[in-house]
């Protein structure tokens, strides 16, 4: 079956991964009608705006349906439905809320042009989404961001960003890992080996060999390597990137790393990150939560229980407040 860039019906499907679990999943079509939805939502978004009736229907959709509800929305007002709320609705709430009712590939387009707009360069947010996209994923970004900024998206990273670390990203935007392959023994080997050469032989070797084999190769085959090079150099290669690179460089690679066998604990130290500093950073908090629940916020909040000793929902409960508090724990699946 071909999609079309746009289609979010398929967008959050992760062929990189195994079983995952997500806090958002589609209703039964028994209980789903997007017209009924989008009249609750137009009674909702009158002058007494019901805010507790906006989150009940949002939060408890898929993306994909919240499209249908947004079409049926259109013709029951004749009113976009992203315009209404950004009418009706204010501050942190209203960003989340207009997030959900945008296609993937269109939010994250918005979010990695703001990244790379403006003063200065958010490396984090770009290592993020690009990191740990599927090819499928990338494909789609790409295609929104040209339709919307009328550059590539790999133009502006590379103006944005420099050397190893710009090699690095515009190698993932090719889009091209191989995905579903079957692994080769030999290929493994042979890919341990140059890893652990570059690791302790020539500096202006190193940053080509390790940026070749982790964007080039499927995540099936990197699964072995790692398993490997552990045996053989007696250490992970998370250690060894640890040790031999700094910077955007090394938090690039080590998310690729993290994507391979445990993306679900990358974008929990993301989201510690994110509510544990002085000040939430809220952007980073909606666009984890928006993108990942139909995947696997699940498996994220065990993975931050593990690592924080804390449940994810009682830090946000904590670092945030009224109807933007509620939608946020809707998603992550605690009400």
């Amino acid at each position: 079956m071909t999609y079309h860039p746009s289609c979010s019906d398929c967008f959050y499907y992760d062929i990189t991964q195994g079983e995952q679990t997500p806090t958002v999943g589609a209703e039964a079509e028994a209980v789903f009608d997007a017209s009924c939805d989008a009249q609750i939502l137009q009674h909702a978004l009158k002058d007494d705006l019901d805010k507790d009736a906006i989150i009940n229907v949002l939060t408890k959709r898929t993306n994909h349906q919240r499209l249908k509800i947004a079409a049926e929305f259109k013709k029951l007002c004749g009113k976009d439905l992203i315009s209404e709320l950004k009418k009706k609705l204010s501050g942190d709430f209203k960003k989340l809320m207009v997030a959900l009712v945008k296609r993937p590939a269109d939010f994250l387009a918005k979010e990695l042009h703001h990244a790379v707009g403006g003063i200065g360069t958010d490396e984090k947010t770009l290592v993020e989404i690009i990191c740990t996209a599927t090819n499928f994923q990338l494909d789609c970004i790409k295609a929104a961001y040209e339709k919307k900024y009328g550059k590539t998206l790999a133009e502006d990273v590379a103006d944005d960003t420099s050397g190893s670390f710009r090699r690095l990203l515009v190698s993932l935007l090719c889009a091209c890992r191989p995905e579903c392959e079957c692994v080769n023994e030999e290929d493994v080997c042979q890919d341990v080996s140059d890893l652990i050469a570059a690791g302790l032989g020539s500096k202006s070797d190193e940053k080509s060999i390790f940026n070749k084999i982790l964007c080039t190769r499927s995540y099936d085959h990197l699964r072995r390597v790692f398993q490997q090079y552990r045996h053989v150099a007696q250490c992970s290669l998370e250690e060894a990137i640890e040790e031999e690179f700094s910077g955007d460089l090394k938090i690039g690679m080590l998310a690729i790393v993290y994507s391979v066998g445990h993306k679900s604990a990358f974008f929990a130290e993301r989201l510690h990150d994110a509510i544990s500093r002085i000040g939430t950073n809220d952007r980073k908090l909606i666009r984890i939560v928006v993108s990942r629940c139909e995947v696997d916020m699940f498996d994220i909040k065990q993975e931050y229980k593990k690592c924080y000793h804390k449940s994810l929902e009682e830090d946000v409960a904590e670092d945030t407040s009224g109807h933007y508090r509620k939608a946020l724990l809707s998603l992550i699946g605690d009400c």
